[in-house]
């Protein structure tokens, strides 16, 4: 969702939360002994903690009946603003960016960062073979597509292609979902693309080459997204909030520590393909926020005009 329009649904929201008069009260209720709750999270690879966190019976053991709602896009903030999730998982950007169109939404765990591995990482900006593409400063000039216009894409393309000496003022970024950033290439529409896992492994066993893994070039230990809530959520019920947090913790430790475990439940919410799902690369599952790293990322973000001052961390993290 664009930027424009993500405020436009949130402020939307807004109207309707408070015409109905429902914002006094917490959303989780309790059911047979355990608060039942709801948190909207995207059927991918970064979210695999928390469905295989239900699956252990970690959420379920801190008193709570989990129900995970698959979500297409990213943070559905509107979902969290207007009481309809109790918790939602979200890149990084897009909560900076809400908060600073006066909505107030906190992190309360981390979700997914930029993977430990020395090599690689579950994200990358990769070209066609052919292109004399082959380092992120030669993405400067060039037309290259993100997800989602002035969100953590964009913003982490710029900041490696600075760091490798490049202008990243240069670069035309378009529009373009990851499933199809494969064809834009074929048919040059752009130059570049960037993707995440599984459309990562798939393009560049089809000739791709990476050009750059922007989120750790951006800063190696880059935290991804996290689950988000109100402001008021964490107010009325700390409780709620502090059982959702230690469920996540456990939760992200195990799949830290069991990756074959992680393929293997990614397998029962995804469609992805066994051969494809073998070869994934899994983001780093840690269950705190990197401060550094984030501060360095919202500086990025002022830099280069996505957001127009640097995030508040203290109010935005846990």
């Amino acid at each position: 969702m664009k930027k424009r329009s993500l405020i436009a649904a949130t402020s939307a929201m807004l109207l309707l939360t408070t015409a109905c008069g429902s914002s006094n009260e917490a959303p989780a209720a309790q059911a047979e002994g355990k608060k039942k709750i709801t948190v909207a999270a995207m059927a991918i690879s970064n979210t695999a903690p928390i469905w295989l966190g239900k699956e252990k019976g970690f959420f379920e053991a801190e008193g709570l009946d989990l129900t995970i709602e698959p979500v297409a896009g990213g943070a559905d903030i509107p979902g969290v603003v207007s009481g309809n999730y109790d918790f939602a998982f979200g890149n990084v950007m897009s909560v900076f960016v809400a908060k600073e169109q006066g909505l107030d939404l906190r992190f309360v765990s981390n979700a997914a960062s930029a993977s430990n591995s020395v090599e690689s990482d579950s994200g990358a900006v990769i070209a066609p073979e052919g292109s004399g593409i082959k380092s992120a400063a030669d993405l400067a000039g060039k037309k290259v597509s993100v997800n989602n216009l002035n969100n953590i894409g964009d913003t982490t393309v710029r900041s490696a292609v600075e760091a490798a000496g490049g202008d990243p003022q240069s670069i035309e970024f378009v529009e373009i979902d990851f499933p199809n950033v494969a064809a834009a290439l074929e048919t040059k529409q752009i130059e570049a693309g960037w993707v995440t896992e599984p459309f990562m492994t798939t393009a560049i066993a089809d000739g791709a080459h990476v050009v750059s893994y922007n989120f750790k070039e951006t800063h190696p230990k880059l935290d991804i997204a996290g689950y988000f809530t109100k402001g008021e959520v964490i107010e009325q019920d700390p409780e709620l909030v502090k059982s959702f947090q230690a469920a996540m913790k456990e939760s992200l430790e195990y799949a830290q520590q069991n990756p074959d475990e992680v393929r293997d439940i990614i397998a029962t919410y995804t469609k992805m393909d066994a051969a494809v799902l073998d070869k994934i690369i899994l983001p780093d599952f840690r269950p705190d926020f990197d401060k550094e790293a984030l501060t360095g990322l919202g500086d990025s973000a002022v830099k280069y005009g996505t957001l127009k001052q640097a995030p508040n961390l203290e109010e935005l993290l846990p």
